[in-house]
Order: structure tokens, then C-alpha cells, then sequence
């Protein structure tokens, strides 16, 4: 669990949101012709040492799908098989998004998060996407990565130290991970998918993807969709997107739920701020942070600022954990909280080989860059944008703009209907981008709208998951236009936040599109 998550007890994360040389257009054009490398490879399952009651394994696979007689790595798989085979339905794939989430983590926690129904119908199948986790996971060194220089650059010069280190940091990352770094992308992991269910012997599965994983989704039902029983992408990501629009869109979520976060105050006598003026709050804390006046109890050498406190913000959103935000802002303004640092030599850092390789978001020069920054500031005034799309913006500048699996608008045929999800006040995929998809691929996606707050939308409600369950388990889509009533979000336990299951983002204090 990231760092800055535990400054709020560890429950402000939610349901988590995480690839091949060959650009989208070669392997849609590509789509009718099988890839026959590891095709008849089998999953030898055993008892997963962290839970004997769910089966893990690997499968071997080309680590360039262009070259499938190159280099190999493993993909590690977990399988919780129906608890009711004699009403099994076949297998469900699931991700749980990042990019850098454990799929196979997901598989071993899917108990507390699946409603036994869907538990009794399915193999639930997770797997550590390429670079992640136990799938060969992309590092980089501690040195090297604390090495960052700022990402809010103020001047050319700046600039182009921070383009220099990306180029820097990339390099160390691809000595420390090998050549995984540079075929990460979403594009070879749905090729893995479909080699995943080659493997399996099954002729269609069912998919259920959050966040980032909905990118997987959508780009395996682009390329596969004849493979597809029934998917559901929740918290939807627009792969159409270029940078300005990107940049702008993230901040619009932000700031949204930064707004939804003071209502809530306003109305709610259990928030510590209640009665204030909690946006003045919040400006004044972050003015003193700026100052370099509010400094961390536990090492008054190090100053909180005003990143820190966003940040922690936006992680919070996500649940969200309102009630322990505000009690939190409270401490700080006290001085009697603080973020909790970690160490090691090197750290699993998938992020920016999977979203440099996925998006073409490459910013020019720092004419455009603080263009860009003062665009969001505009949208995203309290949030200074979005700390999730700018640190992703930043840590693709200055690397090469020819990527694997660049930008374009939704292409889906030969799909049965999807169900896309998305809640209507999420801080990290917000609501225009759902829309957005959905009219991409209307005449494959049903788009249900929760009315609520927080990132990922399958539990928020019985609403939520009976429209879930019923589409999974009987094929029944809800209507066109179909919503649920936002429920008002409880602080979150331990345990409920624990079931939820997690992925980092682009920094270890930044969560990253999970679900």
C-alpha cells in the first residue's frame, strides 16, 4: 500500500486500477490471423503460497509478439475456480488496473469483493500483466528515481533537465527490468490475454476490468471480440485523447471531487472541518506549505508541500474516505500529521513503460508545458490540476513520441454487448471520458452511470452489482441510459479498504487510475 495511504490509515485507496512493438494499427490489421506462439502451452496450476485455496502458475510467452521466437517471460496466473461447478458459466478474466496493478493479488482477494453468485459461476482467472509484479516486473533504481528533478519545470532550462532524466531514468529502468521495458504496452498484454485463454481451453471468456484495465478491455474487444462471452469495463479510460484534452479532462475530475468533498463537509456534522469554510482551509494550508511552514513530526527536517497534501487528497477521493481526509487536514493544520516515507536499493516502477508506450502525450518545450500547467490551474484551481495526469504528462517528456500503441478512438466489431460503468464524481477517470467511450462504440457498450462519488463502481451498491451480476451471469444489459442512486459514502474500515484491491501510480504518493 502506497505511503501517502497510510498517512489516512490506509483506507483512502479503492478498487484498483494496468502491453508490444507493434503499433495498433498493425495488429488490428492483423486481427483475423491467430498468434500461434505459446498456443499450445498449459498453466501447470499449484496451490498459490499465500492462499492454498487458489491455484497459481505461469505461462510462457513472447516478449515481443512480433518476434515469437525471441525472449520469453512468464506470465504468473492465479485461478479461484466456481464454487458451484455445477452451475459454472466458464472463466472471468480480471484486472485490476494501474497500469501496475497484480492481477493475480485481485484473484486472491476476489472473495471479498465478488458477490458469491458470481463467485459460484466462475473461474475467476487474474494475471500480473507484463512488467508487473510477478510477470517480470519492470525496475529502476531508488538512486536514479530520487534522482527527479521537479516536474513543474520553470523555465527551458528546467525542461529540459526533467526530458534529460525521463531519457535517463528510462535507461536504468531497461538495464534493471531487460527488454520487458520496451514492449510493456496494453497492446502486447491483450495478445497475452488471448494466449492466456488458448491456454485455458476456452473458446470465449468473460472479462471484468477496472480503470486502466478497461483499456485492456476495450483494445481486447477491438481485436477479439468474437472471443468475448460478456465483459464489464468500469471506470472507463479514453484512449482517444490527445494532450491538451487529457490534461484538461483529468483536471475537471480533480477539481470535481474536490468540490463534492466540501459539500459533503457543509452538510455533515461528522466532518471535522463542519462549519468552516473548508476551501479556506484548504488554500491556507497549502499557502503554508508553500512557505515551507508545515514540516512532518516524525523528521522536522522534512517539509510537507503542497504536493504532499493534494496528493493525499486525491487518494482519498477515490474510496472516497471523506471523514478521515478531513480529520487529517485537521492534524496537519495542528502539525501533528505526516506522510510515511519507504527505502529500498530498487522499486517496481511499470508506470511510465506502460503509459509512455500507450499514450503519444509528449509535451514540446516549456512554452507549451507551462501552457499546459496554467490551463489546468484555470480548471482546477483548489487541486492545481490533476496530480494524476499531470505526474503522467511529466514523465513522458522527452521521450521518443513513436510509441507502441498511440491514441485512437474506439473500433469495436464483432463484440456482444458490453457494460461500461463509470460513477459520476470520480477523481481519476472522470465521467466525460465513460461518455466519450460509450459514444465511440455505442452500438456495442451499454454505459451505467452511478450517481455517486469514489473510483470503481461494482460495489458501491446493490443497484451496482445486481446490474453487474445480472449482465454477468444471465446476459441481461440494463437499459440504455441506465442509472444508479448515489449511496452516501461510510468512513471506510480497514477491512473494506483491504478488499479493494490496489496499484501504484506514477509516484508512490500519487494514486494511479485503479479501480
Amino acid at each position: 500500500m502506497r505511503p501517502i495511504i497510510r498517512a489516512l490509515g490506509g483506507v483512502a485507496t479503492a478498487v484498483a486500477l494496468a502491453v508490444g512493438t507493434t503499433s495498433f494499427a498493425s495488429a488490428e490489421q492483423a486481427a483475423g490471423a491467430e498468434p500461434q506462439a505459446g498456443a499450445a502451452a498449459r498453466v501447470d496450476w499449484k496451490p498459490c503460497p499465500e492462499l492454498a485455496e487458489v491455484e497459481c502458475g505461469t505461462l510462457n510467452l513472447p516478449i515481443d509478439w512480433a518476434n515469437p521466437r525471441g525472449e520469453r517471460f512468464d506470465l504468473a496466473v492465479a485461478r479461484r475456480k466456481a464454487t458451484d461447478p455445477a452451475k459454472r458459466v466458464g472463466i472471468m478474466v480480471i484486472n485490476p488496473g494501474g497500469p501496475g496493478g497484480s492481477g493475480v493479488d485481485f484473484a486472491l482477494g476476489a472473495d471479498r469483493y465478488f458477490s458469491p453468485d458470481v463467485l459460484a459461476r466462475f473461474d475467476v482467472i487474474g494475471f500480473d500483466p507484463r512488467g508487473v509484479a510477478r510477470s517480470q516486473p519492470v525496475k529502476c533504481t531508488i538512486e536514479k528515481l530520487n534522482a527527479q528533478p521537479s516536474v513543474y519545470p520553470a523555465n527551458q532550462r528546467e525542461f529540459d533537465a526533467l526530458a534529460a532524466y525521463n531519457r535517463e531514468l528510462a535507461a536504468d529502468c531497461r538495464a534493471q527490468s531487460g527488454p520487458i521495458f520496451d514492449h510493456a504496452d496494453t497492446g502486447a498484454v491483450v495478445q497475452d490475454v488471448d494466449a492466456l485463454r488458448r491456454a485455458l481451453g476456452e473458446q470465449k471468456i468473460n472479462y471484468y476490468g477496472i480503470s486502466y484495465g478497461t483499456l485492456i478491455g476495450q483494445q481486447y474487444a477491438e481485436r477479439y471480440g468474437r472471443h468475448i462471452r460478456a465483459m464489464v469495463i468500469d471506470s472507463n479510460m479514453d484512449h482517444s485523447l490527445g494532450t491538451w484534452r487529457f490534461n484538461a479532462t483529468e483536471a475537471e475530475a480533480a477539481e470535481d471531487s474536490f468540490r463534492e468533498f466540501v459539500a459533503w463537509c457543509d452538510r455533515a456534522e461528522s466532518c471535522a472541518l463542519h462549519g468552516r469554510d473548508v476551501a479556506e482551509v484548504w488554500d491556507d494550508l497549502l499557502a503554508r506549505a508553500d512557505r515551507g511552514e508545515i514540516v512532518d513530526p516524525l523528521d522536522p527536517d522534512r517539509k510537507v508541500t503542497a504536493a504532499d497534501i493534494i496528493g493525499n487528497a486525491f487518494g482519498a477521493f477515490y474510496g472516497p474516505d471523506w471523514q478521515r481526509l478531513a480529520e487529517w487536514l485537521v492534524e496537519l493544520g495542528a502539525g501533528t500529521a505526516s506522510p510515511v516515507a519507504f527505502a529500498a536499493e530498487t522499486a517496481q516502477n511499470p508506470f511510465p513503460a506502460v503509459f509512455c508506450q500507450d499514450w503519444a502525450i509528449r509535451v514540446r518545450d516549456h512554452r507549451e508545458f507551462s501552457a499546459l500547467v496554467a490551463e489546468a490551474n484555470r480548471i482546477a484551481p483548489h487541486m492545481r490540476g490533476s496530480s494524476l495526469g499531470h505526474y503522467a504528462m511529466a514523465g513522458c517528456v522527452g521521450l521518443p513520441g513513436d510509441v507502441n500503441n498511440p491514441q485512437h478512438r474506439l473500433k469495436i466489431r464483432n463484440a456482444p454487448k458490453i457494460l461500461m460503468m463509470n460513477a459520476l464524481h470520480d477523481p481519476a477517470t472522470g465521467y466525460e471520458w465513460a461518455v466519450n467511450a460509450h459514444r465511440q462504440s455505442r452500438d456495442t457498450t451499454v454505459l451505467l452511470t452511478y450517481e455517486g462519488w469514489g473510483h470503481g463502481v461494482y460495489d458501491r451498491s446493490d443497484c451496482t452489482r445486481g446490474a453487474t451480476d445480472e449482465y454477468l451471469i444471465n446476459l441481461k444489459v440494463p437499459a440504455a441510459g441506465a442509472r444508479c442512486a448515489a449511496v452516501e459514502p461510510a468512513p471506510l474500515s480497514a477491512a473494506s479498504a483491504d478488499a479493494r484491491p490496489t496499484s501504484p501510480g506514477p509516484v508512490p504518493a500519487i494514486p494511479g487510475w485503479l479501480g
